[in-house]
């Protein structure tokens, strides 16, 4: 995220903090939904995770804390 802060692509300040919030939800989509990741066969996280949980069943199997 630091790219998309203060990185060459932004030249200025931001004007406001709505706008920098905004920016970097835009910004965490992607990174979840769009960017192809090397490791993971060059597919998105997300599109790996339910590839992950179609094939292994029941999401809750994993999320228990005793």
């Amino acid at each position: 995220k630091a790219e998309l802060v203060r990185g060459p692509a932004r030249p200025e300040p931001w004007k406001t903090i709505e706008d920098l919030e905004l920016a970097t939800l835009g910004w965490v989509h992607w990174h979840n939904t769009q960017r192809l990741h090397g490791y993971l066969g060059d597919i998105p996280p997300a599109e790996f995770e339910n590839a992950f949980y179609a094939v292994h069943g029941d999401r809750n199997l994993l999320v228990g804390i005793k």
